[in-house]
Protein backbone atom coordinates (compact mmCIF):
# COMPACT_ATOMS: atom_id res chain seq x y z
CA UNK A 1 0.00 0.00 0.00
CA UNK A 2 2.94 2.06 0.82
CA UNK A 3 4.78 1.40 -2.96
CA UNK A 4 1.06 2.51 -4.40
CA UNK A 5 1.05 5.52 -2.55
CA UNK A 6 3.80 6.57 -4.11
CA UNK A 7 3.82 5.03 -7.68
CA UNK A 8 0.54 6.57 -8.39
CA UNK A 9 1.01 10.39 -7.78
CA UNK A 10 4.11 9.80 -9.85
CA UNK A 11 2.38 8.54 -12.80
CA UNK A 12 -0.50 11.05 -12.68
CA UNK A 13 2.42 13.93 -12.19
CA UNK A 14 4.07 12.14 -15.46
CA UNK A 15 0.92 12.02 -17.55
CA UNK A 16 0.45 15.77 -16.62
CA UNK A 17 3.97 16.76 -17.88
CA UNK A 18 3.34 15.02 -20.86
CA UNK A 19 0.14 16.77 -21.89
CA UNK A 20 1.67 19.74 -21.03
CA UNK A 21 4.80 18.81 -23.84
CA UNK A 22 1.93 17.33 -26.06
CA UNK A 23 -0.12 20.66 -26.16
CA UNK A 24 2.91 22.56 -26.26
CA UNK A 25 4.22 20.83 -29.30
CA UNK A 26 0.34 21.47 -30.94
CA UNK A 27 0.55 25.63 -29.92
CA UNK A 28 4.48 25.39 -31.60
CA UNK A 29 3.55 23.83 -34.83
CA UNK A 30 0.54 25.89 -34.37
CA UNK A 31 2.41 29.34 -34.94
CA UNK A 32 4.13 28.02 -38.00
CA UNK A 33 2.41 30.46 -40.70
CA UNK A 34 0.28 29.07 -43.49
CA UNK A 35 1.79 29.29 -46.34
CA UNK A 36 4.91 27.29 -44.87
CA UNK A 37 2.63 24.72 -42.55
CA UNK A 38 1.44 24.00 -45.91
CA UNK A 39 4.41 23.24 -47.51
CA UNK A 40 5.34 21.19 -44.54
CA UNK A 41 2.57 19.11 -44.40
CA UNK A 42 3.07 18.37 -48.18
CA UNK A 43 6.63 17.10 -47.73
CA UNK A 44 5.22 14.85 -45.03
CA UNK A 45 2.75 13.49 -47.25
CA UNK A 46 4.90 13.11 -49.77
CA UNK A 47 7.21 11.26 -47.46
CA UNK A 48 4.88 9.24 -46.00
CA UNK A 49 3.30 8.07 -48.91
CA UNK A 50 6.40 6.83 -50.70
CA UNK A 51 7.36 4.69 -47.19
CA UNK A 52 4.07 3.73 -45.84
CA UNK A 53 3.43 1.05 -48.32
CA UNK A 54 0.53 -0.67 -46.02
CA UNK A 55 -1.41 2.47 -45.50
CA UNK A 56 -0.65 3.57 -48.98
CA UNK A 57 -1.96 0.57 -50.44
CA UNK A 58 -4.79 0.25 -47.91
CA UNK A 59 -6.07 3.56 -49.85
CA UNK A 60 -4.99 2.77 -52.53
CA UNK A 61 -7.32 -0.40 -52.87
CA UNK A 62 -10.53 1.75 -50.69
CA UNK A 63 -10.47 4.04 -53.58
CA UNK A 64 -10.47 1.54 -56.30
CA UNK A 65 -13.40 -0.43 -54.82
CA UNK A 66 -15.09 2.83 -54.80
CA UNK A 67 -13.99 4.73 -57.88
CA UNK A 68 -12.44 2.01 -59.97
CA UNK A 69 -15.38 1.68 -62.51
CA UNK A 70 -14.35 5.53 -63.58
CA UNK A 71 -10.77 6.59 -62.70
CA UNK A 72 -8.00 4.90 -63.93
CA UNK A 73 -5.01 3.75 -61.63
CA UNK A 74 -2.88 6.94 -62.13
CA UNK A 75 -6.19 9.05 -61.16
CA UNK A 76 -6.73 6.53 -57.90
CA UNK A 77 -2.63 7.41 -57.05
CA UNK A 78 -2.91 10.85 -56.88
CA UNK A 79 -6.42 11.14 -55.20
CA UNK A 80 -4.80 8.69 -52.87
CA UNK A 81 -1.60 10.61 -52.19
CA UNK A 82 -4.07 14.16 -51.32
CA UNK A 83 -5.90 11.91 -48.73
CA UNK A 84 -2.43 11.65 -47.30
CA UNK A 85 -2.22 15.34 -47.27
CA UNK A 86 -4.96 15.72 -45.69
CA UNK A 87 -3.83 14.02 -43.62
CA UNK A 88 -0.98 15.49 -42.45
CA UNK A 89 -2.85 18.67 -42.55
CA UNK A 90 -4.80 18.10 -39.34
CA UNK A 91 -1.83 18.46 -36.91
CA UNK A 92 -1.10 22.02 -38.01
CA UNK A 93 -4.43 23.04 -37.92
CA UNK A 94 -5.16 21.43 -34.21
CA UNK A 95 -2.11 23.44 -33.19
CA UNK A 96 -3.49 26.85 -34.98
CA UNK A 97 -6.81 26.10 -33.56
CA UNK A 98 -5.70 25.83 -29.93
CA UNK A 99 -4.30 29.36 -30.06
CA UNK A 100 -7.21 31.22 -31.37
CA UNK A 101 -10.26 32.56 -29.67
CA UNK A 102 -13.95 31.39 -30.40
CA UNK A 103 -14.66 34.56 -32.46
CA UNK A 104 -11.70 34.52 -34.24
CA UNK A 105 -12.21 30.91 -35.76
CA UNK A 106 -16.03 31.84 -36.06
CA UNK A 107 -14.29 34.01 -38.77
CA UNK A 108 -12.74 31.25 -40.91
CA UNK A 109 -15.95 29.18 -40.77
CA UNK A 110 -19.12 29.23 -43.00
CA UNK A 111 -22.18 27.21 -41.57
CA UNK A 112 -24.56 26.05 -44.25
CA UNK A 113 -27.89 24.85 -43.96
CA UNK A 114 -28.06 25.58 -40.16
CA UNK A 115 -32.14 26.09 -40.50
CA UNK A 116 -31.77 22.28 -41.27
CA UNK A 117 -30.53 21.16 -37.67
CA UNK A 118 -32.88 24.26 -35.99
CA UNK A 119 -35.89 22.72 -37.21
CA UNK A 120 -35.14 19.40 -36.17
CA UNK A 121 -34.41 20.15 -32.79
CA UNK A 122 -37.90 22.35 -32.71
CA UNK A 123 -39.34 19.29 -32.49
CA UNK A 124 -38.47 18.75 -29.08
CA UNK A 125 -36.51 15.38 -29.05
CA UNK A 126 -32.77 16.42 -29.42
CA UNK A 127 -30.83 15.56 -32.77
CA UNK A 128 -28.44 12.75 -33.68
CA UNK A 129 -26.11 14.15 -35.61
CA UNK A 130 -24.33 11.52 -38.29
CA UNK A 131 -21.11 12.76 -39.46
CA UNK A 132 -17.31 11.14 -40.82
CA UNK A 133 -13.68 10.77 -40.90
CA UNK A 134 -13.71 13.89 -43.55
CA UNK A 135 -12.33 17.19 -43.68
CA UNK A 136 -10.97 18.02 -40.41
CA UNK A 137 -13.36 16.02 -38.47
CA UNK A 138 -11.23 17.16 -34.97
CA UNK A 139 -12.84 20.57 -35.03
CA UNK A 140 -16.12 19.60 -35.34
CA UNK A 141 -16.77 19.87 -31.26
CA UNK A 142 -16.03 23.91 -31.83
CA UNK A 143 -18.60 24.40 -34.60
CA UNK A 144 -21.75 23.46 -32.07
CA UNK A 145 -21.04 27.00 -30.09
CA UNK A 146 -20.24 28.92 -33.47
CA UNK A 147 -23.71 27.71 -34.23
CA UNK A 148 -25.31 28.76 -30.96
CA UNK A 149 -26.31 24.68 -30.45
CA UNK A 150 -25.38 22.35 -27.39
CA UNK A 151 -23.71 19.29 -28.16
CA UNK A 152 -22.03 16.00 -27.41
CA UNK A 153 -19.43 14.43 -29.14
CA UNK A 154 -19.77 10.51 -28.79
CA UNK A 155 -15.91 9.32 -28.91
CA UNK A 156 -13.48 6.47 -28.01
CA UNK A 157 -11.20 7.59 -25.21
CA UNK A 158 -7.52 7.08 -26.61
CA UNK A 159 -5.06 4.42 -24.99
CA UNK A 160 -2.59 6.78 -24.38
CA UNK A 161 -3.75 8.98 -21.38
CA UNK A 162 -1.75 12.04 -21.73
CA UNK A 163 -2.67 12.03 -25.39
CA UNK A 164 -6.40 11.45 -24.68
CA UNK A 165 -6.28 14.41 -21.84
CA UNK A 166 -4.94 17.10 -24.42
CA UNK A 167 -7.80 16.03 -26.77
CA UNK A 168 -10.14 16.03 -24.11
CA UNK A 169 -9.04 19.81 -23.63
CA UNK A 170 -9.08 20.37 -27.11
CA UNK A 171 -12.48 19.15 -27.85
CA UNK A 172 -14.12 20.51 -24.49
CA UNK A 173 -12.64 23.74 -24.04
CA UNK A 174 -15.97 25.63 -25.85
CA UNK A 175 -18.22 23.91 -24.32
CA UNK A 176 -18.67 21.14 -26.19
CA UNK A 177 -19.57 17.99 -24.27
CA UNK A 178 -17.85 14.06 -25.03
CA UNK A 179 -19.57 10.47 -24.31
CA UNK A 180 -17.16 7.73 -24.40
CA UNK A 181 -18.26 5.04 -26.25
CA UNK A 182 -18.74 2.45 -23.21
CA UNK A 183 -21.66 2.40 -21.20
CA UNK A 184 -22.72 5.70 -22.83
CA UNK A 185 -26.45 5.02 -23.75
CA UNK A 186 -28.22 6.85 -20.87
CA UNK A 187 -25.83 9.18 -21.13
CA UNK A 188 -26.65 10.06 -24.62
CA UNK A 189 -30.84 9.42 -23.82
CA UNK A 190 -30.37 12.10 -20.97
CA UNK A 191 -28.64 14.72 -23.32
CA UNK A 192 -31.02 14.21 -25.95
CA UNK A 193 -33.79 14.83 -23.60
CA UNK A 194 -32.49 18.54 -23.04
CA UNK A 195 -32.24 19.12 -26.44
CA UNK A 196 -28.83 18.15 -27.38
CA UNK A 197 -27.09 17.68 -30.44
CA UNK A 198 -25.45 14.14 -30.50
CA UNK A 199 -22.91 13.09 -32.84
CA UNK A 200 -21.16 10.16 -33.77
CA UNK A 201 -18.46 9.60 -36.60
CA UNK A 202 -20.20 6.11 -38.12
CA UNK A 203 -18.03 5.69 -41.13
CA UNK A 204 -15.36 2.87 -39.98
CA UNK A 205 -16.11 -0.76 -39.75
CA UNK A 206 -16.53 -2.78 -37.18
CA UNK A 207 -17.13 -6.24 -35.94
CA UNK A 208 -19.78 -8.53 -37.13
CA UNK A 209 -21.56 -8.24 -33.98
CA UNK A 210 -22.02 -4.79 -33.62
CA UNK A 211 -22.32 -3.69 -37.30
CA UNK A 212 -24.77 -4.64 -40.37
CA UNK A 213 -23.72 -5.47 -43.85
CA UNK A 214 -24.77 -2.86 -45.84
CA UNK A 215 -23.92 -1.08 -49.00
CA UNK A 216 -20.89 1.56 -48.93
CA UNK A 217 -19.85 2.52 -52.35
CA UNK A 218 -21.53 -0.84 -53.49
CA UNK A 219 -19.39 -2.97 -51.85
CA UNK A 220 -20.98 -4.71 -48.18
CA UNK A 221 -19.83 -3.08 -45.19
CA UNK A 222 -20.32 -3.39 -41.79
CA UNK A 223 -21.45 -0.75 -40.03
CA UNK A 224 -22.13 0.93 -36.69
CA UNK A 225 -25.83 -0.41 -36.05
CA UNK A 226 -26.21 1.69 -32.84
CA UNK A 227 -26.96 4.96 -34.51
CA UNK A 228 -29.80 3.22 -35.90
CA UNK A 229 -31.09 1.75 -32.84
CA UNK A 230 -30.90 5.36 -30.96
CA UNK A 231 -32.62 6.77 -33.53
CA UNK A 232 -35.71 3.91 -33.79
CA UNK A 233 -35.69 4.25 -30.53
CA UNK A 234 -35.75 7.70 -29.61
CA UNK A 235 -37.13 9.01 -32.84
CA UNK A 236 -34.40 11.72 -32.50
CA UNK A 237 -34.26 13.05 -35.63
CA UNK A 238 -31.37 12.53 -38.01
CA UNK A 239 -29.23 15.03 -39.41
CA UNK A 240 -26.13 14.81 -41.46
CA UNK A 241 -23.21 17.28 -40.07
CA UNK A 242 -20.02 17.63 -42.06
CA UNK A 243 -16.71 20.09 -42.05
CA UNK A 244 -15.37 20.01 -44.71
CA UNK A 245 -11.91 22.40 -46.41
CA UNK A 246 -12.92 24.75 -48.90
CA UNK A 247 -10.09 26.72 -50.06
CA UNK A 248 -8.76 29.02 -47.04
CA UNK A 249 -11.50 28.35 -45.37
CA UNK A 250 -14.06 25.91 -43.15
CA UNK A 251 -17.62 24.81 -44.35
CA UNK A 252 -19.90 23.66 -42.14
CA UNK A 253 -23.12 21.90 -43.84
CA UNK A 254 -25.58 21.06 -41.86
CA UNK A 255 -28.17 18.67 -44.87
CA UNK A 256 -31.73 17.87 -44.41
CA UNK A 257 -33.12 15.08 -41.61
CA UNK A 258 -32.83 12.24 -42.55
CA UNK A 259 -36.31 10.44 -43.13
CA UNK A 260 -36.72 7.41 -39.92
CA UNK A 261 -38.36 4.26 -41.66
CA UNK A 262 -40.19 2.69 -39.42
CA UNK A 263 -41.93 -0.83 -41.21
CA UNK A 264 -42.41 -2.85 -37.26
CA UNK A 265 -39.68 -5.09 -38.42
CA UNK A 266 -36.87 -4.21 -36.56
CA UNK A 267 -34.18 -5.83 -38.25
CA UNK A 268 -35.28 -4.51 -41.39
CA UNK A 269 -35.54 -0.79 -40.09
CA UNK A 270 -32.16 -1.09 -38.87
CA UNK A 271 -30.99 -2.18 -42.10
CA UNK A 272 -32.49 0.23 -44.15
CA UNK A 273 -31.67 3.17 -41.88
CA UNK A 274 -28.03 2.33 -41.68
CA UNK A 275 -28.13 1.99 -45.45
CA UNK A 276 -29.43 5.46 -45.45
CA UNK A 277 -26.36 6.50 -43.16
CA UNK A 278 -24.01 4.90 -45.72
CA UNK A 279 -25.38 6.61 -48.44
CA UNK A 280 -25.51 10.22 -46.73
CA UNK A 281 -21.45 10.02 -46.04
CA UNK A 282 -20.58 8.36 -49.78
CA UNK A 283 -22.69 10.92 -50.91
CA UNK A 284 -20.41 13.82 -49.55
CA UNK A 285 -17.26 11.71 -50.25
CA UNK A 286 -17.76 11.67 -53.87
CA UNK A 287 -17.98 15.28 -53.89
CA UNK A 288 -14.77 16.14 -52.01
CA UNK A 289 -12.97 12.07 -52.19
CA UNK A 290 -9.67 13.69 -50.98
CA UNK A 291 -10.85 14.73 -47.98
CA UNK A 292 -11.68 11.41 -46.52
CA UNK A 293 -9.98 9.35 -44.31
CA UNK A 294 -8.64 6.58 -46.77
CA UNK A 295 -6.21 4.77 -45.04
CA UNK A 296 -8.58 3.03 -42.44
CA UNK A 297 -9.54 -0.87 -44.02
CA UNK A 298 -13.32 0.06 -44.32
CA UNK A 299 -14.26 -3.00 -45.78
CA UNK A 300 -11.85 -5.39 -43.30
CA UNK A 301 -15.01 -7.35 -41.36
CA UNK A 302 -16.45 -10.28 -44.20
CA UNK A 303 -19.95 -10.51 -44.50
CA UNK A 304 -20.00 -14.49 -42.67
CA UNK A 305 -21.65 -14.87 -39.15
CA UNK A 306 -23.12 -18.49 -37.64
CA UNK A 307 -25.72 -16.14 -35.99
CA UNK A 308 -28.79 -15.28 -37.79
CA UNK A 309 -29.71 -11.77 -38.22
CA UNK A 310 -32.39 -11.37 -35.74
CA UNK A 311 -30.01 -13.42 -32.98
CA UNK A 312 -27.61 -10.65 -33.39
CA UNK A 313 -30.20 -8.30 -33.09
CA UNK A 314 -31.35 -9.97 -29.87
CA UNK A 315 -27.65 -9.79 -28.67
CA UNK A 316 -27.59 -5.94 -29.26
CA UNK A 317 -30.75 -5.35 -27.09
CA UNK A 318 -29.48 -7.06 -24.29
CA UNK A 319 -26.11 -5.29 -24.64
CA UNK A 320 -28.36 -2.09 -24.61
CA UNK A 321 -30.03 -3.19 -21.55
CA UNK A 322 -26.88 -3.68 -19.35
CA UNK A 323 -25.50 -0.65 -20.86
Amino acid sequence: MKDEYKIRPYRNAFNSFLTGLITALFRMIGRIPGPIADSLAKAGAGLWFRIDRKHRNIAIQNMTKAFGHEKSLDQIRLLAFKSFYNIMRIPFEIGWSDLLTLPELHRHAELRGLHNVQAALAKGKGVLALTAHIGNWELLPLVAPMAGLSADIIYRPLDFLPLDAFFLRLRTRFGAGLIPNTHAMRKILRQLKNGHVVALLMDQNVDWYEGVFVDFFNHRACTNKGFALLALKTRAPVVPIFLLRSKNRYIVEFHPELELIRTGDRTHDIEANTLNYNQAIEAVIHRYPEQWFWVHQRWKTRPFCPWTRKEIMNYELIMIHNS
